[in-house]
């Protein structure tokens, strides 16, 4: 018999991507899709089971179908729906300690990946130049979806040392983007005016949906001869993006705003429900963040087809100026103008003009993670 692999988060696009994907290879035998939510999106010849992984019961889904590998994608930091952010978090966390323990009692269970993100690494100003996989923080996220992905990886963690005959692999994703993004990040790239953090233009690095896709399925198989794929990868296309290089490439204009400020911004916009701009992403775009990906090429053995520079001119292509109601756009530009430190900047950014704090902070990729004006 072949593979029975059971996949979490089915009922998001990304989750429902992989299901159809994995299901054509030889190997597998049988796809059974797990989710609270029954999915908009076809899931091909796969099972589908509406199962909360919050709750016992997905013990019993693992029995019934004699799975032996488990692909976690059920670790996001988007609601789906109507579920807020106490939703999520109940998800992430909860959700992964349930499936863990039912994965813990399944004597078929052999392999098992789960979807993280580089965001474990938190955003500082005195970050290295670049993580490494053992590169410990040097200040730990503090909340959002950054602290539901170290909660998680503590509890694989824990596992791993448990179940020792189960192979775990742990994708560290950096932003994912393209064509159907939906992330917080995607969301701050769609507004029609992007706030930033005066003196600061943070490097940035993405990796595509599709690449997403590839390298979940080479961790749920057998690795290569001459690779292993068990243990904690790192995930990004080739280079790094400064902000500034984004926003130009996508044709929005900037508002710089002081950092004291930028909070309130935030609130600003999640009140007119434009987007998600947590903390921990606010770090992001001040800091910036930047991984190694030599072990993801030489032991996982995965090279990605599309690069940062790639990934992010395909996700600027699929977002056309208008996407967003007019009223809450107009809602939040004003508000951000509203800012007396900002109101001459924001101004000018609303004329379309370049932002030349930003170009002046902009330096080349391989200096600091963040550059002070």
């Amino acid at each position: 018999m072949g593979k029975v692999v059971l996949v979490t988060g089915v009922a998001r696009q990304l989750g429902g991507r992989f299901v159809r994907r994995i299901q054509r290879d030889p190997e597998v035998d049988r796809v059974v899709g797990v989710d609270a939510v029954t999915p908009e999106h076809g899931l091909g010849g796969a099972d589908f089971v509406r199962a909360d992984i919050r709750q016992p019961a997905i013990a019993r889904v693992l029995a019934e179908h004699g799975v032996d590998t488990v692909v976690h994608m059920d670790v996001t930091g988007t609601p789906l729906g109507s579920g807020g952010r106490t939703s999520v978090k109940e998800t992430n966390v909860i959700g992964t300690m349930q499936l863990l323990g039912a994965c813990q009692k399944s004597p078929t269970v052999k392999r098992l990946v789960v979807k993280s993100s580089t965001s474990v690494y938190g955003s500082a100003p005195r970050d290295p130049a670049v993580f490494t996989e053992t590169t410990p923080p040097k200040s730990l996220p503090s909340g959002g979806f950054a602290k539901d992905a170290v909660e998680v990886e503590g509890y694989v963690r824990g596992f791993a040392r448990r179940r020792p005959d189960v192979a775990v692999c742990v994708l560290r994703f950096a932003n994912i983007l393209g064509p159907r993004a939906d992330s917080p990040l995607a969301d701050y790239f769609s507004l029609p005016v992007l706030p930033t953090v005066f003196g600061y233009d943070p490097r940035l690095q993405f990796v595509h949906e599709d690449d997403v896709i590839d390298v979940l399925r080479i961790a749920s198989h057998e690795p290569r001869r001459g690779t292993l794929n068990s243990g904690t990868f790192n995930v990004a296309g080739d280079g790094v993006l400064l902000l500034s290089q984004c926003s130009r490439r996508l044709g929005r204009p900037t508002v710089p705003v002081l950092l004291p400020a930028v909070t309130w911004v935030g609130s600003a916009l999640r009140t007119v429900g434009v987007t998600d701009f947590s903390p921990e992403q606010i770090r992001l775009l001040t800091h910036g963040r930047v991984v190694s990906t030599v072990q993801m090429r030489e032991t996982l053995g995965f090279a990605p087809a599309y690069t940062t520079a790639e990934t992010f001119a395909e996700f600027a292509r699929s977002r056309a100026p208008g996407l967003l109601p007019p009223e809450a756009v107009a809602r939040a530009v004003d508000r951000i103008a509203a800012l007396p430190e900002a109101a001459g900047c924001g101004r000018r950014s609303a004329d379309g003009a370049t932002d030349k704090a930003a170009d002046t902070a902009a330096g080349p990729a391989s200096t600091s993670t963040h550059s002070a004006g």
